[in-house]
């Protein structure tokens, strides 16, 4: 068997996640920025991460996803600002999902990660994002050594459903 780990990551938080699931895997593997991947043929099973901006998928990610063949087994993982099972993260999957129509998708998994301040401090100027913007505050010490346990959870729970 053989996987591939991939991100793409805008502030670190993504990366960090990506690199637990890395570790948590026990058989072939690869670990690559987004940026990097030339080729999908060949994995058993994607693992592919995507920061939540504006409660969707990135651009860069939603491209990656698109490009992906038709019954590549994939597990998704996000980094957002807002709390764990929260309404905006759901929404981000969702598209996500989507963009996975032809796709074997076999979970997701989502956790906190500290927002860029200077995004923090623009929407928390805007009274339809102050409510945001404040809990995007608590996530400043994400992901945190629990996230990244549950993450290396997430990743054998995924292998485990290609047995």
């Amino acid at each position: 068997m053989k996987a591939l780990v991939s991100y793409y990551s805008a502030t670190g938080n993504t990366k960090k996640i990506a690199e637990a699931i890395f570790e948590a895997i026990h058989i072939e593997k690869e670990l690559q920025p987004v940026e990097e991947v030339k080729n999908f043929s060949g994995y058993d099973i994607i693992f592919y991460g995507f920061p939540v901006n504006a409660h969707s998928v990135p651009g860069k990610a939603a491209r990656f996803i698109s490009g992906l063949p038709a019954g590549q087994k994939i597990a998704f993982f996000s980094t957002h600002g807002s709390l764990r099972g929260g309404q905006l993260p759901k929404q981000a999957f969702e598209h996500a999902l989507g963009l996975a129509a032809k796709l074997k998708v076999l979970g997701n998994f989502g956790c906190r990660g500290k927002v860029d301040p200077k995004i923090i401090d623009a929407l928390s100027k805007s009274p339809e994002h102050k409510t945001w913007a404040e809990e995007a505050m608590g996530a400043i010490d994400h992901p945190n050594k629990n996230d990244l346990a549950d993450a290396k959870t997430f990743a054998r729970e995924m292998l485990a459903k290609l047995s």
